[in-house]
């Protein structure tokens, strides 16, 4: 048995829809999907905290009421920064106080896993061996510190996110497998990922790296989250799947599913990761943009299983 569900990323919703009410209609109304992967400009575990536990409490309650799972929860863009390899030993100390209150969050959302990518290093550091493979090191400790924090209370696993330059760690096949094998050695929680199909280092010199297809057959098993948008031929991602997008696009939905398969996954979430510009028409489309993206990827899978059940 297989389960394939839909979810959505809720970056779309950083100053556009910061108001709980709206995103979480959005979502369950006008998207029509009932999980999430919640990211932290929304709810900034930085902020006092008495504010932090009463909007954590409202916006489980108006999920709840409409029927949407938190599943994780995640930075994004406005908090990629360098954190838990950080050059400052301070700072570092800082994040992983900062993550620890995620957790705090995530608990209240009944969330099973919280992430981020691994961390990020300075130019400094990157290009100093010796001390990239410290941080390597010392990024493996953070994480485990979290995830002893998080089983404690309850959580299910911590997961990063593989990148696409060398100094934000896991852009290659090779070196993402290492830092599962790094950072799983003295856990208390397992270290999952969150594969993204556009992301990967395109001068590592081996063309699997930019291969999405190939990360997936390669790590798929050990995601249960998985960012999906669409990746232009001639250009980066972050692009709605819509019919102009997919006829340029290197992300095919019925490959992408079919690979899963192949690669003996049962059980994934694929989330809609979108960006749109503050720029007009992009600013304007996003309900439009998830809607199409959504229902190319929903028939996809009514698709899949279709074939599937024809099969057994």
């Amino acid at each position: 048995m297989f389960v394939f569900r839909l979810g959505v990323n809720t970056g779309f919703a950083i100053n556009r829809y910061p108001e709980p009410e709206v995103w979480t209609s959005m979502v369950a109304d006008d998207f029509g999907v009932n999980v999430i992967q919640f990211t932290t400009t929304l709810l900034n575990p930085l902020w006092p905290a008495s504010y932090v536990q009463k909007e954590a409490e409202k916006i489980r309650t108006l999920c709840d009421a409409k029927g949407i799972e938190i599943q994780t929860t995640f930075t994004d863009a406005f908090t990629r920064l360098n954190h838990l390899t950080s050059p400052d030993p301070e700072l570092r100390a800082l994040w992983l106080d900062w993550f620890k209150r995620l957790v705090d969050i995530s608990v209240i959302f009944s969330a099973e896993g919280i992430g981020s990518h691994f961390g990020i290093l300075s130019f400094h550091d990157n290009d100093d061996a010796a001390k990239r493979k410290a941080m390597l090191t010392e990024g493996c400790r953070n994480w485990a510190l979290i995830a002893e924090y998080a089983a404690a209370r309850g959580m299910k696993y911590v997961y990063f996110e593989p990148m696409s330059i060398p100094r934000e760690f896991a852009g290659t096949i090779e070196e993402t497998q290492v830092i599962l094998e790094e950072a799983n050695r003295n856990i208390a929680l397992p270290m999952r990922l969150c594969l993204d199909v556009d992301h990967g280092d395109q001068h590592s010199g081996n063309p699997d790296d930019i291969n999405a297809y190939r990360w997936l057959s390669e790590l798929a098993a050990q995601s249960p989250i998985i960012h999906l948008k669409q990746a232009r031929t001639d250009s980066g991602g972050h692009y709605p799947f819509t019919a102009e997008n997919n006829a340029h696009g290197k992300i095919e939905a019925d490959k992408v599913l079919q690979t899963l398969l192949d690669a003996g996954c049962t059980d994934n979430t694929l989330l809609l990761e979108l960006s749109h510009r503050e720029r007009w028409p992009y600013d304007y489309r996003v309900v439009e943009d998830f809607q199409q993206s959504l229902s190319y990827w929903r028939d996809a899978i009514d698709k899949c299983e279709s074939l599937r059940e024809a099969v057994i």
